[in-house]
């Protein structure tokens, strides 16, 4: 059976709908930076995100390819994840998502070396016939952070932030967002499949304790 990050880390894929403290080791991904409204048809994000899908399926089905990967292990492609912040503005401007700054990702096993990512890049960029050139290989460092399951449409996501917040004042905790630590969500739901009041949201805040 295909090894899902899902299951064996539920840990920060399977939150409750409750904020929780936890430690996130550092991962690699692939990342495309960029700036914009998320929802613009056709706009920079959906484009980063055809050019992530592409990259990780390349990775993903290497073994049936002439590229062997040392260590390789046939897995499922994790889910998207994105990094969130607007210049000049503690927490979310909902109402103007054109002032957004985001870095998409998705995970990479820990076998994928940077040659390795080099190689899916090219390769993708010749099948799809997609220019992956701003695909990044990103180590990222999350640390202790706190995170919850937000249920429901994004634009509701303030409400799920204030009892994150509420529970870092009981318990001795502030947020720590900074130039490398940022707001983070990870997608748990396929938002073309799924009506909006369903969706499966984990969001994740960098801390540190007063």
């Amino acid at each position: 059976m295909a090894f899902d990050f899902k299951k064996e880390y539920r840990e920060f894929y399977m939150p409750k709908n409750k904020p929780e403290i936890v430690i996130v080791p550092t991962a690699n991904y692939v990342a495309v930076k960029g700036k914009g409204d998320p929802n613009e048809e056709g706009g920079a994000y959906q484009q980063a995100i055809s050019v992530l899908y592409a990259v990780s399926y390349t990775l993903k089905m290497s073994y049936k390819t002439d590229h062997k990967i040392e260590g390789f292990f046939e897995y499922v492609v994790p889910p998207l994840e994105g990094f969130w912040w607007q210049d000049g503005i503690s927490g979310a401007d909902y109402s103007d998502k054109s002032k957004f700054n985001w870095i998409s990702v998705i995970r990479l096993p820990d076998f994928i070396t940077i040659a390795d990512f080099q190689w899916a890049v090219e390769t993708a960029a010749k099948k799809k016939k997609l220019d992956c050139s701003s695909a990044e290989f990103l180590a990222i460092d999350e640390g202790l952070c706190v995170q919850i399951m937000h249920l429901g449409p994004f634009d509701n996501e303030p409400a799920t932030v204030a009892i994150m917040d509420t529970y870092l004042a009981q318990n001795g905790y502030v947020n720590d967002f900074c130039e490398n630590r940022l707001h983070h969500e990870i997608y748990m739901s396929d938002a073309r499949k799924v009506a909006p009041e369903k969706w499966r949201t984990v969001i994740r805040h960098p801390i540190k304790k007063i």
